[in-house]
């Protein structure tokens, strides 16, 4: 091992690597790589050396040809390879091998200039391409020489000045990434104690904008809190590596942060869909789970970011009661007021369709409207707006929200059968005239959720004629076998594990219609849904039950099912 792999395998355990070995008498060395918590695969390292490149579920085969070269199959995929992050894995491998490879690559991307494409500037990209590099140097630099340790600083050096430019025109998780970024950079090389001055304070500026007081991200997307701590946590082992004190804002964001990792998970480890959530990747939430110290049953109520969670036995409940997010950081937000998602135990019952990890574009404009979640829908429309012109969709970087409800009342109590939580918004008044109100009944034992949905008209208004259709839509998860009983009114569910619930309404009629489960691992899945239809001025109001079961699937199929009136207390 060369001199430069001696000072680079230095490694504290499970922290981060000390490179102050390399080129001692040097004022532009890199002096520390920060640990990388994402998860990585040695055997996709053999995949990488034979040329193939499987991204965002899109494989390329590079057929001798640099990979930079070639057309890429979609934007993800772009991003995957721009970001660089894949380097984790052939460090996983450690062998000569695979370090050659992962150097060669490197300096392929250095070398040429004009491969510097838009996406590759795009600041989240830029940003985990920066991160990557500092990470993953003890790969890189491991068996190198001293012309190419100088040529990594300077593309590295290059990209931090990209990297630095990206924050006039960035903002939401995007902004705090490249800020985390600046932090490591500043952090990592040698003689920054301006810089490390300079990133610190912002980071803290700007976490201090973002992460609310209960813990919640700016957007409202539980996902967001996933890709900030992942970065966030070996940020403050980095600080304390330099014997540097993390900053205040720091410390106290990540202490919030993290109870909102278990507010957001059902009984299967899934986190509810909300507002840009996809599917959550199981081993890093497990590793981001392991730093949390408190271990504690979640909160009940974010007041702050706008959610509401019943726990009762095996059941969980947990429902949007929040406001769109500010325009800057709406891109993502989705017309989902006063959804809920509803899990027993380890199975998921109802939910909100989520949106797919990637090929995004393609489910976007479904996936954030009001019909794609478990709440009512007034004459097909949502509750929010969204920028529709394509120019100004380019201009914005996306579709914010321009309308939506401003004013959402929450009330949550503890009532003799179960905790009753009583809801509305506005989001359709300006357009309809109308005020949507849910009132949710919890029973202590979670073997009963009573609902009733109210669209009333604002005072003084009247609800014209060809406006007055509404639809009550619950999504349930493609693992639910759902089936319509003899009685119109009614649907019985089964779980996977054959648990039994059954799906009420006390007057109207059931349909069961197809659906979309858009957050799978393995990409979009048909499912089912319950919707019922109405007319708000014949029927203003629609009760309903979940019902679990004393029986099994066996033993109910050989029932009919027998109706019970909800008990809410109004």
């Amino acid at each position: 091992m060369g001199r430069f792999a001696r000072g680079i395998m230095a490694r504290a355990s499970g922290g981060s690597v000390s490179l102050s070995r390399l080129w001692p008498g040097r004022t532009d060395r890199l002096i520390i790589a920060p640990h990388d918590l994402r998860t990585a695969d040695a055997t996709r390292a053999a995949e990488i050396y034979a040329g193939r490149f499987v991204f965002a579920g899109k494989i390329v085969t590079c057929h001798g040809r640099s990979v930079f070269d070639l057309e890429p199959p979609s934007e993800d995929w772009e991003a995957a390879l721009l970001g660089f992050g894949w380097l984790r894995h052939l460090r996983a491998a450690d062998t000569t091998l695979t370090r050659a490879n992962a150097r060669s690559l490197v300096d392929d991307w250095i070398s040429n200039t004009r491969r510097k494409r838009a996406v590759g500037r795009r600041p989240d990209v830029l940003a985990r391409r920066v991160i990557s590099l500092l990470s993953q140097a003890p790969l890189v630099l491991g068996d190198t020489d001293g012309k190419f340790y100088r040529r990594y600083l300077r593309g590295l050096a290059r990209e931090i000045r990209y990297l630095r430019y990206t924050l006039l025109d960035v903002d939401g998780v995007a902004r705090l990434q490249v800020l985390i970024a600046l932090c490591y950079a500043s952090l990592c090389l040698a003689n920054q104690a301006p810089h490390i001055r300079a990133a610190t304070r912002k980071l803290s500026d700007e976490l201090q904008r973002q992460i609310l007081p209960d813990g919640g991200h700016i957007s409202r997307n539980p996902g967001a809190l996933i890709e900030l701590l992942i970065d966030l946590l070996p940020l403050r082992q980095t600080f304390a590596a330099r014997n540097i004190a993390p900053p205040a804002a720091l410390l106290n964001a990540i202490d919030r942060m993290m109870p909102m990792l278990r507010f957001f998970r059902h009984g299967d480890g899934s986190f509810a869909l909300f507002n840009g959530m996809a599917s959550a990747p199981s081993d890093v939430l497990a590793t981001l789970l392991a730093y949390d110290d408190t271990h504690g049953a979640p909160m009940a109520t974010m007041p702050h970011s706008g959610f509401q969670r019943v726990d009762a036995g095996a059941t969980t409940i947990i429902m949007e009661t929040g406001m769109p997010p500010p325009p800057s950081v709406s891109q993502d937000a989705h017309a989902g007021c006063l959804s809920f998602e509803l899990s027993s135990g380890p199975s998921r019952i109802v939910i909100n369709c989520g949106m797919p990890s990637t090929g995004r574009d393609n489910w976007r404009v479904f996936a954030r409207s009001t019909a794609a979640h478990s709440t009512l829908s007034c004459h097909d429309t949502s509750s929010c707006q969204f920028v529709e012109l394509s120019a100004m969709k380019r201009l914005l970087r996306g579709a914010p929200v321009v309308s939506g409800p401003s004013n959402v009342e929450s009330h949550r109590e503890v009532v003799a059968n179960g905790v009753l939580l009583t809801t509305s918004h506005n989001g359709y008044q300006a357009g309809l005239g109308v005020v949507h109100r849910r009132v949710l009944l919890v029973s202590h034992d979670g073997s009963r959720l009573d609902g009733e949905d109210t669209v009333t008209p604002r005072r003084g208004a009247r609800i014209k004629a060809n406006q007055s259709d509404y639809a009550l839509r619950f999504h349930l998860h493609p693992s639910v076998k759902a089936s319509r009983l003899s009685d119109p009114r009614g649907v019985m569910l089964v779980l996977p594990n054959r648990e039994v619930w059954t799906f009420e309404a006390l007057e109207d009629k059931v349909e069961l219609e197809d659906s979309v489960f858009l957050a799978g691992n393995d990409g979009a899945r048909r499912t089912a849904q319950i919707v019922i239809r109405q007319d708000s001025r014949r029927a203003p109001s629609i009760r309903w039950t979940f019902v679990r079961s004393t029986t099994t699937a066996t033993a109910t199929s050989t029932k009919r099912s027998s109706r019970r009136e909800p008990e809410l207390p109004l």
